[in-house]
């Protein structure tokens, strides 16, 4: 809410002048009527009987007009009970059929605006009320309504000026006629004998100049008048009254000592930062040429003091800006599929052997022969009994177990015989393949993201990923590292860690054009966490745009897209069959793998408020 408090300052008074005085200089006539005709009466004018065929015309104007009314054309039948009117104006029942149609016009207008005005919607009521008064423009009732009508509509559309102290400003009420001047003589008195011509009193100062100066000038209005004078002299003046006014040499003294001034305090209750404040403090400077404003980043107000139509300016300047900024809604769409395709089918063959000679004195080992001595020799002296048959097999079993090797312990064939008797294993094994594993993910992120005019707006969705930076352990073993760490009351320090911003970022600062384009500048990033990692420290996945773009309101368009394929295929097994088509899987391994992405971002601006487009107009009292 903007709130204004105005004090007045100065020696005179001086406000703009009336609706006729206010908007030119002032001038004076010479040439005046005499009193006698100014007083003399008008005649009054008898209108001229109505011909008969204008009798006629207005009967049928008349039964038309009736007919109309009967079938409920109300607006049609008045436009024919008035031409009967005009037409025969003696007739008392064509104007009294008019004047009811026309009260039925309007009494028809005034509910249709209230029940509008009820219903809260103050374009419909404001055009109803109007239109009641085009019929009766003395109806009081309507214009209140309308007065009504157009307070809600400016209450709802948020105006934040409010004057709560304003000084009463002094106007002059000169006559509203028009005069020729032809004057030649002194300066001084040329100003006393032009506000004279119109009912003012001019009292001029003693440092306007006396010099002489001829003066013309033809039907001219007061203020047409006064400001030709005042230019012609270098003067201004003062209003002290309704029929009073003042007049002094136009000097940077004498507008300080007598011109109107006014100190109005603004309070914005939009401004966030107090660099917007000493923007429009700037921009009051500039454009309106203040030089006495202050302002109070604290209580965000802004003090002017200035001559009463400055002021006013200012005013209005600071309606218009405190309105609140232009502000837009961004309709984000982020959509993302990925898929992936992994495929491994085919026989592993084995395709690296061992190949080992069986030598007798290998198969001795294999065989026991060796060991059957050392049972030989446990029997003869006592260190086992014959008789127990299970334990010198059991004895034998582990021993033979012992000293085989470790080729002998894997299934092998042989060829050859005798001393070139020979063995072969595999290795691996044979296997076979049959794996797929398919994966499909779609994904669809919808924001909606309010944004100011030239304001940066930040939206994060997701977590915040901690990563640790270092840890800390005590180097050197003391014994009071060792005592806490052996009853258990050690506690190792706070490792250093960052935060890292995961899931959907995005900045968008927009700039709002009065042809409802909308420019975007667009930072926007995806993050997500990696399967792999490096050093203990997870591989964070990022995907960033970052650019500047121009949409119209309403218009979607594709901020960024990223489509990303990748196809890998491998082949194991043996040199040709592994290529021959009807064993190409019984002999080799085919993997496939096979990865999808796409993203694509999407969006919508939808313009929520637009700036005021209304010129700000200001009429200057004459002299200034």
């Amino acid at each position: 809410m903007l709130m204004v408090s105005a004090l007045t300052a100065g020696m005179w008074a001086q406000a703009p002048a009336s609706s006729e005085a206010a908007g030119a200089s002032a001038s004076q006539t010479v040439t005046t009527a005499p009193p006698s005709v100014a007083a003399k009466p008008s005649a009054s004018i008898v209108p001229a009987p109505p011909t008969p065929r204008e009798v006629a015309e207005a009967r049928k104007q008349f039964s038309a007009g009736t007919k109309l009314a009967s079938a409920g054309k109300t607006d049609a039948a008045f436009e024919k009970f008035k031409t009967a009117s005009q037409l025969d104006p003696r007739s008392v029942e064509y104007a009294t059929a008019c004047e009811l149609t026309r009260q039925q016009l309007v009494m028809e207008a005034l509910d249709q605006g209230n029940k509008a005005l009820l219903a809260k919607n103050e374009v419909v009521a404001t055009a109803e009320f109007r239109r009641a008064l085009e019929f009766d423009p003395t109806n009081e009732f309507a214009r209140q309504r309308l007065r009504d009508a157009i307070w809600a509509e400016d209450s709802a559309s948020g105006r934040t000026l409010q004057v709560v102290q304003k000084s009463i400003e002094i106007a002059l009420a000169p006559e509203s006629t028009r005069r020729d001047f032809h004057f030649k003589g002194d300066a001084r008195t040329l100003l006393t004998q032009v506000a004279r011509a119109y009912g003012i009193t001019a009292t001029v100062d003693d440092s306007v100049r006396s010099r002489a100066l001829r003066f013309d000038i033809d039907h001219v209005t007061f203020a047409e008048a006064m400001e030709a004078a005042t230019r012609v002299t270098k003067t201004f003046w003062i209003a002290l009254s309704g029929s009073q006014m003042y007049v002094v040499a136009d000097t940077p003294e004498n507008r300080r000592n007598f011109e109107r001034l006014a100190i109005r305090t603004f309070y914005l209750s939009n401004i966030v930062t107090p660099q917007e404040l000493t923007e429009l403090v700037n921009a009051l400077r500039v454009i309106l040429d203040i030089r006495f404003i202050s302002q109070n980043a604290a209580q965000s107000t802004i003090t002017v003091r200035a001559p009463q139509p400055v002021v006013e300016a200012a005013s209005q300047l600071v309606e218009s800006l405190a309105g609140g900024r232009p502000q837009v809604m961004l309709d984000v769409r982020v959509y993302q599929v990925s898929s992936s395709l992994v495929r491994k089918l085919g026989m592993q063959l084995p395709n690296q052997f061992t190949m080992f000679n069986l030598s007798p004195a290998l198969l001795a080992s294999v065989t026991g022969t060796s060991a059957q001595n050392l049972v030989n020799q446990l029997i003869a002296s006592g260190g086992i009994n014959q008789a127990n048959s299970q334990a010198i097999q059991a004895l034998l079993a582990q021993l033979q177990q012992s000293s085989l090797s470790s080729i002998l312990t894997t299934p092998f064939a042989t060829f050859g015989g005798g001393l070139t008797l020979m063995g072969v294993n595999e290795t691996p094994p044979l296997t076979g393949n049959f794996q797929v594993n398919e994966s499909d993910v779609r994904s669809l992120e919808h924001v909606n993201l309010l944004a100011s005019q030239n304001t940066p707006s930040l939206l994060r969705i997701g977590e915040r990923y901690p990563l640790v930076n270092a840890t800390f352990a005590p180097i050197y073993n003391t014994a009071a590292i060792s005592q806490v760490i052996g009853n258990q009351s050690y506690v190792a320090p706070f490792p250093s860690f960052s935060f890292e911003d995961l899931g959907f970022n995005l900045k968008a600062t927009p700039i709002i054009h009065s042809n409802t384009d909308v420019s975007l500048k667009i930072e926007l990033n995806i993050r997500t966490l990696g399967a792999q990692s490096v050093n203990g420290i997870p591989i964070i996945l990022n995907r960033e745009y970052s650019g500047s773009i121009t949409l119209k309101n309403e218009e979607s368009g594709v901020v960024a897209g990223l489509i990303s394929k990748a196809d890998s295929r491998s082949l194991s097994g043996y040199p040709f069959l592994s290529r021959v088509p009807g064993v190409s899987y019984a002999a080799s391994v085919h993997d496939k793998n096979v990865n999808d992405d796409e993203l694509l971002v999407v969006m919508t601006p939808h313009i929520v408020r637009m700036a005021k487009e209304e010129g700000i107009t200001v009429q200057l009292p004459m002299g200034h």
